[in-house]
């Protein structure tokens, strides 16, 4: 009889067979042309897209405004445009030297001072911990782009949510360098930086004990990690202050536009109709102040542009923003969760205004 065949498992080979793929298995995935050694590679969108950078649209709006000189010359010189460069140009030369200075020093203390150095700071009762973490916004002289992530790492090693909560609000409203740029911007008003002190310092700690009362656990997300991981205290220092600057400085020109607009583009009879309205005028600039956008060390300046306006309106202005507005919106949600931004912001908006007006009819 014949021999037996060699035994294999099933769908099994044979040993040899490892060795070796044939030619043309059907599993075998052949190489892609473009891999082909010496071979030119196909163009992808991505690499498409990349040709689109930063200095390429600037050599183009550059090459717009060559070709454009001449209208855009007459357009300068009309006086509304003059007017406008004006406002623009005063309001811009006096906010940048205390938005430089703030973000350097937030830098700074967010990099060389360990955030356990504020948890240890701050007393083991969350109901006393939420004012002293409230004066304790004073030490950090920054923006509130500065003062999120200070805030997550506090939530991260261990400090109570709503002392947390009142650093994040008070550190951007109450600090020196705000404070000193708001006694440049109202020479003639000094009450003003009493009055932004007290309503901000309020705010920040009514809302850490209303999260006290209210706030649930689920509500807030705590930051996964420390926003300097990975980077050495230098690059992590000039890295953050590049960051801010360059974002600070955005929101600043955007805000000396809308001011000097205000100033010049609208007629002067619809600001004192709503300047002249007290609830009016209050929500105003309440809102403005969400929508602009402007960092605390430069909206002092803007709102004492904005002189067709009360004292108590432009104080609404410099109370809510710090506060609540739009990049601010984004960070938290970003930081803490969506569901917790979706509840602070609103709560934070009334707040900071009802505080304003009773601020403002006490001290202004």
């Amino acid at each position: 009889m014949g021999g037996k065949a060699p035994h294999t498992e099933p769908g099994g080979t044979a040993p040899v067979a490892l060795t070796k793929a044939a030619p043309n298995r059907p599993d075998a995935t052949p190489s892609p042309p473009d891999a082909t050694p010496g071979e030119p590679k196909a163009p992808q969108p991505e690499d498409q897209a990349r040709h689109l950078n930063s200095p390429l649209l600037l050599t183009m709006l550059l090459l717009l405004v060559l070709l454009m000189q001449g209208p855009i010359r007459g357009l300068l010189a009309a006086p509304v445009m003059q007017s406008w460069m004006t406002v623009f140009v005063a309001v811009v030369v006096q906010a940048l030297p205390f938005l430089v200075l703030g973000v350097m020093l937030s830098a700074a203390i967010a990099v060389f001072v360990p955030a356990s150095f504020f948890a240890r700071a701050l007393p083991k009762r969350p109901g006393l911990a939420v004012p002293v973490a409230g004066v304790a916004g004073a030490v950090l002289p920054g923006c509130e782009c500065a003062s999120v992530p200070v805030a997550g790492a506090l939530v991260r090693r261990g400090v109570a949510p709503a002392a947390a909560i009142a650093f994040l609000l008070s550190a951007p409203a109450i600090n020196p360098i705000v404070l000193t740029a708001t006694a440049v911007a109202f020479p003639n008003n000094p009450e003003m930086v009493l009055a932004r002190f007290v309503a901000s310092l309020f705010v920040a700690c009514a809302m850490g004990w209303l999260w006290l009362r209210l706030g649930r656990t689920d509500w807030l997300r705590p930051p996964a990690r420390a926003s300097y991981d990975g980077q050495g205290r230098g690059a992590a220092f000039w890295g953050s202050v590049r960051h801010d600057v360059m974002h600070a400085g955005g929101f600043l020109v955007v805000g000396a536009m809308a001011a000097a607009t205000l100033k010049a583009v609208v007629p002067e009879e619809w600001l004192r109709a709503a300047a002249g309205n007290p609830f009016v005028s209050v929500l105003a600039l309440a809102v403005l102040a969400v929508l602009l956008s402007i960092c605390s060390e430069a909206d002092a300046f803007v709102a004492a542009s904005l002189s067709q306006f009360s004292l108590t309106a432009r104080l609404a202005f410099l109370v809510v923003g710090p506060m609540i507005d739009l990049k601010l919106f984004a960070m938290q949600a970003g930081t803490f969760g969506r569901g917790f931004a979706l509840r602070f912001a609103p709560a934070t908006f009334v707040l900071a205004v009802l505080v304003s007006v009773l601020t403002g009819a006490v001290l202004l």
